[in-house]
């Protein structure tokens, strides 16, 4: 039984109430370790420590701490196969996909920041010749970081690297049920020398620990990735602190393909955009509008490639569907197609648990799943199934699937394929969401700002955007 422990102060440390929570394997249903179930007390040691290695942290030049931010990046790709396996049996997620996706990406959130923090600037004004204003930034001080179970190491170094870049100290959350590749990097920043508390990573429950974190009154920003419903909860505790807040949270995302696509292409990417991680992306594409002189030969090609998407063991080769993440999530994932059934919806292919047999007889499979038949403001077409579950709905024409892909109360992300590339900027720019992808999904830029509108949260990171939000910004007017 491995037991995964709390970073505090540059050391590895139990809750300090004694308790712990169990870890379960999604791939097997049985509990692999163990994890601490730290509370307010453990929070306020994080803080006090994270507290006194600000001074000195802060006054560190810039240069030095993207070398810092480097040495972490290249400590985790010497160690990219521990990393990639522990992420794979702590998420139910391929092997294959953990070690081409999730750690690199990991290391470049480091290597992007190290770099842009050199290359940071801030604005001046000259005043007709009056006065001039420039805009100094400073770091927040103890910053709360906290980050969901699809993506666990990837998101989590996407809110700490910009972070640390710009001289903050780090309170950080990770799932509490996808801990291990976060107490690894605890890990690493041990063995590379980060100064202590600098960061701070408290491993628990969100009602206990990330409640903590969120009223806390010396942690004025928190960064969260995770479920609207937590956000809400997270915006309405801070709230009378007035705590800055970047909230990236659900979404219900539009997949639009017009008559003109690369037909092929749309395919092949409309299989990673449905399924991709079991559909534990909040990027998915889950609800896919066909216009209808399209919709029979597309429907038909989509069917053949999803049933022949293979659903195995994470840890073997060729696995290209694992497991979901809990019980609790298997069990919601299922009640939606149940729902979808109820609605009126045919089961184009899966719908069912899928059987495995050997060490994952017992694990949280679904079988990848497309549905036809349903109205686009049905329960299953507008709220967050966040697994291996799809629709396909026809349509005539763009103003009849504009007003369909943004009739839900999320607006995260969407993707649009066409040819026609007046269509495109037209139809992208009508879209309620904060990114548009057109003929392609995924590509990443880390210099974009990243986020979505309505439910799917506010604020926004990536880029020169995530360093702004850890700072403060101060106007300095001097009349000449």
């Amino acid at each position: 039984m491995q037991k995964v422990l709390n970073y505090i102060g540059g050391e590895l440390l139990p809750a300090r109430g004694g308790t712990w929570l169990d870890k379960p394997e999604p791939a097997t249903g049985k509990t692999y370790a163990s994890v601490p179930d730290s509370d307010e007390s453990d929070v306020q040691r994080a803080v006090e420590a994270a507290s006194r290695a600000f001074p000195a942290w802060s006054a560190t030049p810039a240069a030095e701490r993207s070398r810092m931010l480097r040495r972490i990046a290249d400590t985790i790709r010497q160690r990219l196969p521990d990393f990639a396996r522990a992420e794979s049996i702590d998420s139910g997620k391929p092997l294959t996909v953990a070690s081409t996706v999730d750690i690199p990406r990991s290391i470049l959130n480091f290597e992007f920041f190290a770099d842009a923090v050199t290359q940071f600037s801030s604005e001046a004004h000259a005043t007709d010749g009056v006065a001039l204003n420039y805009t100094l930034r400073s770091p927040l001080g103890v910053v709360g970081c906290i980050s969901p179970w699809n993506l666990p190491l990837y998101l989590l170094t996407w809110k700490l690297a910009p972070a640390l870049a710009m001289g903050n100290c780090v309170v950080a959350k990770p799932s509490e049920v996808t801990p291990m590749t976060a107490y690894l990097l605890s890990q690493v920043c041990r063995d590379v020398g980060l100064p202590p508390g600098v960061l701070n990573i408290v491993h628990g429950l969100g009602p206990k620990v990330g409640a903590a974190m969120s009223q806390h009154p010396d942690i004025p920003a928190i960064s969260f990735t995770g479920s609207t419903r937590v956000g809400a909860e997270i915006a309405r505790v801070a709230a009378p602190s007035f705590k800055k807040l970047s909230l990236e949270m659900g979404g219900k995302n539009p997949n639009v393909i017009f008559e003109d696509c690369d037909f092929d292409e749309a395919l092949a990417t409309t299989v990673r955009s449905s399924f991709s991680n079991q559909g534990q992306i909040c990027l998915c594409g889950p609800r896919i509008f066909v216009q209808r002189s399209l919709y029979a030969r597309f429907k038909d090609a989509l069917v053949e490639r999803t049933k022949a998407l293979k659903v195995g063991d994470p840890l073997e080769a060729g696995t290209e569907q694992g497991a979901l993440v809990s019980q609790q999530h298997f069990d919601k994932v299922m009640s939606y197609i149940d729902l979808a059934k109820q609605e009126g919806g045919r089961i184009l292919t899966g719908g069912k648990r899928a059987s495995l047999s050997g060490r994952c007889a017992e694990g949280w499979f679904v079988e990848p799943t497309l549905i036809e038949g349903l109205d686009a403001s049905c329960r299953t077409n507008q709220e967050e199934i966040f697994g291996p579950v799809a629709t396909l709905i026809p349509f005539e024409h763009e103003d009849q699937v504009l007003a369909w892909a943004n009739a839900t109360k999320y607006g995260l992300a969407a993707s649009v394929w066409t040819k026609d590339l007046s269509r495109a900027h037209r139809f992208a720019a009508r879209l309620h969401s904060g990114i548009v992808w057109v003929n392609c999904w995924m590509l990443r830029d880390l210099r974009t700002p990243f986020g979505g509108v309505k439910d799917s949260g506010v604020g926004r990171e990536g880029g020169w955007e995530a360093l702004r939000f850890f700072t403060e910004p101060k106007n300095v007017c001097i009349k000449l």
